[in-house]
């Protein structure tokens, strides 16, 4: 029998990351959204691009949360874009209110799903559908580390002129401003950067990676990134589906690993079939990990005002 993804939230991430699953052929999508006709309509769209892809498999629409049904793999998207005006409180609560009855619909629907949160504040949402579905840790997963590395490699190829393909990079901790990018962890080719590079540029794009989505949102004017998010979430939800043990960092939970507990940040893991398959434990230097647990304790600060423990 074929796999299921089902995407929640069918804005500009969730309709992509529907969009980069389907053109893949992995699996069987259905697309969810609030919004009558919408995730039907996009759906169909792509159900008419797929004889061009030379690919099988079905996508459908649907506006009821137990359409999530079967699925294999569920991609959290569903979520306010922070507007002008809008406090940081006033986004992670009303995220909040489209997580906790998506986690109870998952829940109730597709128990032994594995789960990708892409909505923002991502490590707080990720929290919180991991404490509301109640399962276990290694099922419940965050984007972000991927996306970021992705923004740092990119970065990183545009300066040096080569193939974004043949840079690796680590970028750690939360998704946001006090996110830890890694350049003693970041090669080409196996190279180390630092042979590249001089230091003063490798700190820029150090900085460039932070400010990465903030970029996008200045030259948008209007809305945020997706095709990277969503292309990131489709990078985790193919480990998945194919066991790929890849080694790439993920928002997880911690259990006392790099001095941390009961929080959701990106550190590196191992990614397959069963979802978090192992965290790996970096020597970080003394200001690498100072970096990180500083970007935890923001992390721990949004889940205490979210009241997560629920």
């Amino acid at each position: 029998m074929k796999t299921k993804v089902a995407v929640i939230g069918a804005g500009n991430v969730g309709a992509s990351a529907a969009l980069f699953l389907a053109e893949r052929g992995m699996a069987d999508v259905t697309l969810i959204d609030i919004v009558e006709g919408m995730p039907q309509g996009k759906a169909l769209d792509m159900q008419q691009a797929a004889p061009l892809w030379h690919k099988g498999g079905r996508i459908e629409g649907a506006n009821d949360l137990a359409a999530v049904k079967g699925s294999d793999v569920i991609v959290m998207t569903a979520g306010f874009a922070r507007k002008p005006g809008m406090s940081r409180t006033d986004l992670l609560k009303a995220n909040a209110d489209i997580v906790r009855p998506a986690a109870e619909a998952v829940k109730q629907h597709a128990p032994n799903a594995t789960v990708v949160v892409v909505t923002n504040p991502l490590d707080a949402m990720a929290h919180l559908f991991w404490k509301v579905s109640g399962f276990p840790k290694h099922r419940v997963l965050g984007m972000a580390g991927i996306l970021d590395s992705a923004r740092m490699r990119a970065f990183i190829a545009m300066e040096l002129g080569v193939s974004g393909a043949d840079v690796d990079a680590m970028v750690l901790g939360g998704h946001g401003d006090s996110m830890v990018p890694l350049p003693r962890f970041t090669t080409v080719s196996g190279i180390a950067i630092a042979e590249l590079l001089p230091a003063d540029r490798i700190a820029a794009i150090a900085e460039r990676t932070r400010g990465g989505g903030a970029e996008i949102v200045k030259l948008l004017k209007t809305g945020s990134a997706y095709y990277a998010p969503a292309m990131s979430a489709v990078e985790m939800v193919e480990a998945i589906l194919t066991d790929q043990k890849r080694l790439v960092p993920c928002s997880v939970l911690l259990e006392g690993e790099y001095g941390m507990k009961d929080i959701f940040i990106g550190v590196p893991i191992v990614l397959g079939a069963k979802g978090v398959e192992k965290i790996i434990t970096l020597k970080l230097s003394s200001d690498e990990l100072a970096a990180l647990q500083k970007s935890g304790k923001d992390v721990a600060d949004a889940i205490a005002e979210l009241g997560v423990a629920v």
